[in-house]
């Protein structure tokens, strides 16, 4: 599990692919203190460390994460946002951020206000329908509120705030409109949604038994 607070701003040493599956080198300054088997999001996906040495780890990409996420446009050279699995004992600076990636979204506009960099966003509906004003969502693995949302139709709009630290600390600051972006949306969203949708398909079977044990005992 993880946070969504970036704590480096690595770089893609090389990649081979083999079809749609890949093995990325990754630059990373904390790379001498992992451990073979240990999770890194990498730009916001959750990623297993198979080798490391003291300047940089490698790890498998599949086929499913491939197709869903913006790994496929990387290159050698290209920064990418880090953060390891949170510690049992480590503090929520974000929010809950499991490095399972919903799809991708594309950058629209940047706008500078004061201190902010107003960043907006396009998705597909499936994804915008998660996608709450004042809600967290994780981009490229960063933690970040909802500022605003729009319905555009066929796919949403939506923006964030970035403070300076954040711009000028993450990967954020090399994009440019028309990049595409990871994009996770708040899990507790999604369970609820889930149980709810399961709860009903429940109610509404056990509703249909009650009335058949109902409408048969009054025959008898």
């Amino acid at each position: 599990m993880f946070t969504g607070i970036v704590e480096d701003v690595g770089s893609i040493g090389s990649i081979e692919q083999n079809g749609s599956s890949l093995v990325l080198q990754i630059k990373a300054k904390f790379a001498s203190e992992l451990t073979l088997g240990e999770s890194v999001a990498v730009n916001g996906i959750c990623l297993t460390v198979t080798k490391k040495d003291d300047a940089s780890f490698c790890a498998d990409v599949t086929p499913e994460t491939f197709r869903r996420t913006s790994l496929s446009l990387l290159s050698a050279g290209s920064p990418v946002n880090l953060e390891r699995a949170m510690r049992a004992d480590g503090r929520f600076g974000g929010h809950i951020v499991s490095g399972h990636i919903d799809g991708t979204g594309r950058l629209t506009a940047i706008r500078r206000e004061d201190n902010a960099y107003n960043v907006f966003f396009r998705v597909e509906k499936p994804l915008f329908r998660y996608i709450i004003e004042k809600g967290s969502v994780a981009l490229d693995g960063i933690s970040l509120t909802v500022a605003s949302v729009k319905n555009e139709g066929n796919y949403g709009e939506f923006s964030v705030a970035v403070i300076p630290h954040t711009w000028e600390n993450t990967a954020l600051k090399n994009k440019r409109v028309g990049s595409i972006i990871n994009v996770e949306c708040d899990v507790v969203g999604k369970y609820i949604e889930h149980f709810v949708n399961i709860g009903s398909s429940s109610s509404t079977s056990s509703e249909k038994i009650d009335m058949m044990t109902f409408t048969s005992f009054h025959k008898n």
